[in-house]
């Protein structure tokens, strides 16, 4: 499970991601994401650590399997790749994982693979460390 402060739980943030956020896509899943307005006050060195913390959220329909055990396997593995990721994470975002259909295909290798590439795509991610998590 993510720590608290990272997870996207209430509707309004979910549909303010939806209806501001850019997209970005791969083959499995489609990476939703936000950027939480910085103020003024916000512009010394340590902004980006008095920014609130990334925040992430899974949506997965019923298109992609029927059975919710098929669905939660998908979601915890997600959740497990960003647990990993979450060290790496920038401040400051809303971010959405769309599942799609063909991601019950997936093994957790790519998964975490796919979702790290999204975020760097994204700029949420920071790209410097790339594969050093596989």
């Amino acid at each position: 499970m993510l720590p608290d402060t990272n997870r996207l739980k209430h509707r309004k943030d979910f549909s303010a991601v939806y209806r501001k956020g850019m997209r970005r896509n791969s083959a499995h899943f489609s990476l939703r994401a936000l950027r939480k307005p910085k103020s003024a006050e916000l512009s010394k060195p340590t902004a980006e650590k008095s920014l609130p913390p990334t925040r992430t959220g899974i949506s997965i329909s019923l298109k992609v399997s029927k059975r919710a055990v098929v669905r939660n396997r998908i979601k915890r593995q997600i959740r497990a790749a960003l647990r990993q990721l979450l060290p790496r994470l920038k401040f400051g975002w809303d971010l959405v994982i769309v599942v799609r259909p063909i991601a019950q295909e997936c093994n957790y290798a790519e998964i975490l693979q796919e979702l790290e590439q999204l975020l760097v795509e994204a700029e949420v991610l920071d790209g410097n460390s790339r594969g050093s998590i596989l």
